[in-house]
């Protein structure tokens, strides 16, 4: 059976399973496995600043985590996992621990799943952290806000 075919609580499942199964991956550095819980243009966007803007494809960013294991000690917990598979997307708290800096980053991920595959097509990550007051627009480096139809002024002129 197919992830299209599959019922709102199938779906949910495999949704969770996937995400425990990207992190498992991403925990052992096992780059051919976290590629693998991704369509091949996949993208993992980060606040401005962060890993030198947003990763594009699945190889690219299976090589950058397992790098990130093999220079910061990285690892991961899933704090929280919320699932919506009527529209293909979950949401999910997690923890990461850059165990050689001693470094504790706590944040949030949407996840969009590719409808015919099922594989993660996006992730949108969220930190955090304190606002940069040098920056009028904190939004995810390289995410097209206008074009996916988000609201880009104030509802309210005061």
């Amino acid at each position: 059976m197919s992830y299209q075919d599959l019922g709102d609580g199938e779906k949910r499942a495999h949704m969770r399973a996937l995400i425990t199964s990207y992190f498992d991956a991403c925990n052992e550095a096992d780059v051919d496995r976290i590629e693998a819980c991704f369509v091949p243009d996949g993208t993992h966007y980060f606040p401005p600043g962060m890993y030198g803007g947003a990763w594009r494809g699945a190889r690219l960013i299976a090589e950058r985590w397992a790098n990130s294991v093999a220079t910061k000690g990285s690892a991961w917990s899933v704090d929280r996992i919320a699932c919506e598979p009527e529209s293909d997307q979950a949401v999910i708290e997690w923890t990461h621990y850059k165990t050689r800096e001693g470094t504790v980053l706590r944040g949030i991920e949407w996840y969009v799943f590719d409808p015919g595959t099922g594989q993660i097509a996006e992730i949108r990550a969220y930190y955090a952290a304190p606002q940069d007051p040098s920056l009028q627009r904190l939004e995810l480096d390289g995410f097209d806000y206008a074009g996916r139809g988000y609201q880009m002024e104030s509802p309210v002129t005061r």
